[in-house]
């Protein structure tokens, strides 16, 4: 894709809790630190994303912040989450990541992964700091249904969200239905890794579509109704990456791509 070319963007969001529309398409910033940072998050917004996903150890919450700053994006429209690690305080480590990232607030909050002592103490921290409005939504990452089901029976606030790895080749429609019926948003990484841009399926769905197989793997999370952040340091990869929103899948094309999971 040119650098002058306008990407077709994908207008799909789910509501959360607080009501606030998610969009399905973020941009993930695991492993780009420093300059590339910003520039990558700058690139990103420039495309058309504005959905932002970052975390306190990825340590570019303050370069994906200025890349905010400077984008001339009003910070209203743009969806920002960031993650904070199990071991950490949450009110005081929540006050650092907006700090670094400019904000009086962020979109969404999330347990980075499950800590050893089922993190109730600190969900209660997510939930005062909800209540506080400097998270407009709460949620974990790397959970299992048990975990979540734990949260909410202590404290009686469920995740709004759960991001996991997830890609074609782990789709698994039992995972997809405890999240469903438990009304948590599931939100997938790595989408784009373990082989999956290879695979021969999804590289004959993508010629025959004259898409990209990396288009094809969002797309497909976008028609199943999960919310997708793929990740990349150069421009006109970020661009092709949100150039989903003037095709779709068939059926046929869905299925064939879920057959790739353990549980289809």
């Amino acid at each position: 894709m040119s650098e002058h070319t306008t990407p077709h963007l994908p207008t799909d969001s789910v509501t959360l809790t607080s009501g606030a529309a998610m969009p399905l398409l973020g941009f993930g910033t695991w492993q780009i630190k420093g300059s590339q940072a910003t520039d990558a998050a700058a690139a990103a917004l420039e495309a058309g994303y504005r959905h932002l996903d970052t975390a306190t150890v990825y340590g570019n919450e303050g370069e994906v912040g200025k890349a905010l700053a400077e984008s001339g994006v009003a910070r209203d429209d743009v969806f920002v989450t960031t993650k904070c690690p199990p071991s950490k305080p949450g009110l005081a480590t929540l006050r650092e990541s907006l700090d670094l990232l400019g904000t009086d607030h962020v979109d969404l909050w999330l347990i980075h992964w499950p800590g050893s002592d089922g993190d109730v103490a600190l969900w209660k921290d997510f939930v005062a700091a909800r209540e506080g409005g400097l998270a407009r939504d709460i949620g974990v990452s790397n959970f299992d249904a048990a975990m979540i089901d734990r949260l909410t029976s202590e404290t009686g606030v469920t995740p709004a969200v759960n991001q996991i790895e997830w890609s074609p080749l782990l789709h698994d429609r039992d995972v997809v239905e405890q999240h469903r019926s438990r009304g948590v948003v599931l939100e997938g990484y790595s989408a784009l890794r373990g082989g999956t841009l290879e695979h021969p399926v999804i590289v004959e769905i993508a010629d025959r579509l004259g898409r990209t197989p990396a288009q094809v793997i969002v797309r497909w999370h976008l028609q199943h109704g999960i919310v997708v952040i793929p990740k990349s340091r150069q421009a006109d990869r970020i661009r092709s990456n949100a150039d989903v929103g003037d095709f779709e899948l068939t059926v046929a094309d869905l299925r064939a791509i879920d057959a790739l999971g353990p549980n289809p």
